[in-house]
């Protein structure tokens, strides 16, 4: 009996390193995960436009389609897929572009197989917990912005807009605890699976996307509150907008 509660669920591996992909490979299927190969760009949009997967691992130096146009394509098609990009690109602009491009998470070789199996733990948890959250509440208004969970499409007061994976769920976050003081500790734990201490402004960064997106007056948020010393919260409601 595994203790991995994830097991069963679908891999796209995209690896043209043919020794990483074998250990890949041997070490996924021991957590019991189906796992589908890849060695170039153009096989892994064929195996996305033909298959189902619940995850994908990308490089991104590959044959004939690089690693991100796969995100790019992989992401139209299907927005909620988790996608990890694993590459020896390490420099910041390459991760900024991954992230940009589609990627839920950015791993450099060589890495520790621990972390990355628990990384793809983090991605599929957040995924199952994005999917039950919107069975019953799949669109709805953010002040006098419309959002469809499961398009990540939005009609904003600035026109319209296509939220990537993350905002989204950090979006559906918030809706959940509407009136809640949320902090940053917690939106990392349980939006990004990762501490405090790693990426101080990524949630500072995250909010003013949001604040962007969905005030009509970034500058003066009324939707996404700033609580001093403690985080922040959603009220629901936009400046002079009367409750729902």
């Amino acid at each position: 009996m595994t203790s991995n509660p994830f097991a069963e669920s679908r891999i796209l591996l995209v690896e043209d390193e043919e020794n990483l992909a074998h250990g890949l490979i041997f070490n996924l299927e021991e957590e019991e995960y189906y796992v589908t190969h890849a060695d170039n760009g153009r096989s892994a949009v064929e195996c996305i436009q033909t298959r189902v997967f619940d995850l994908v691992i990308l490089d991104i130096m590959l044959p004939f389609i690089d690693g991100f146009d796969v995100a790019r394509l992989i992401r139209e098609q299907y927005p909620q897929m988790p996608i990890l990009m694993l590459t020896a690109r390490r420099h910041i602009k390459d991760k900024i572009r991954g992230l940009e491009t589609g990627a839920d998470d950015y791993m450099t070789k060589p890495f520790h197989l621990e972390e990355l199996l628990l990384r793809i733990q983090g991605m599929l948890k957040r995924r199952k917990w994005y999917q039950d959250s919107i069975k019953n509440e799949n669109r709805i208004f953010i002040g006098s912005s419309e959002v469809d969970f499961d398009s990540f499409k939005c009609k904003t007061p600035h026109g319209p807009v296509t939220l990537t994976q993350r905002e989204a769920m950090l979006l559906k976050y918030f809706t959940q605890r509407k009136g809640v003081i949320v902090t940053r500790d917690e939106l990392l734990k349980n939006v990004w699976n990762m501490s405090s201490h790693i990426e101080t402004r990524t949630v500072d960064n995250f909010i003013m996307r949001l604040r962007k997106y969905f005030e009509k007056d970034p500058s003066n948020p009324c939707l996404f509150k700033s609580i001093r010393s403690a985080g922040y919260m959603y009220t629901g409601t936009g400046c002079n907008e009367p409750e729902p």
